[in-house]
This record gives C-alpha cells, structure tokens and sequence, in this order.
C-alpha cells in the first residue's frame, strides 16, 4: 500500500480508489480522505457518501 503524499498516513484501497476518481485515474501518488478533502473543498463525509454511492454503482475502485 501507499501513504498520503500530504500527510503521511497509510491508505486504504478505498483512499486510493476516491482520489484516482476525483483527481486522476492514473496517479501513482495519492491524498488520504482528509487531505482529498481539504484540497478539494468538501468533507471527509461527503467522500465517504460518494464512495458508497459508486459501490453502489459496480464501480471497481471501492471495495
């Protein structure tokens, strides 16, 4: 697995999954939700609900 190109911290396949959904599908660097969220303006939760809604969805970024 990776760590956050911010802050350090160890990812989950689904920080993985939302970050090459929400900022490039083939980043080899990647933000945890917390630093994708500040950058991107939005809360932690709303990635959280997005990420369910594509699971939801099939998407196969998510587990």
């Amino acid at each position: 697995m990776s760590d956050c190109i911010q802050c350090g911290k160890h990812l989950t396949y689904n920080e993985i999954g939302a970050h090459k959904k929400f900022i490039n599908r083939g980043s080899r660097e990647f933000f945890c939700k917390g630093c994708l969220a500040a950058k991107m303006g939005i809360t932690v939760e709303d990635i959280d609900r997005k990420i369910e809604q594509f699971k939801q969805q099939g998407c196969t970024l998510f587990v």
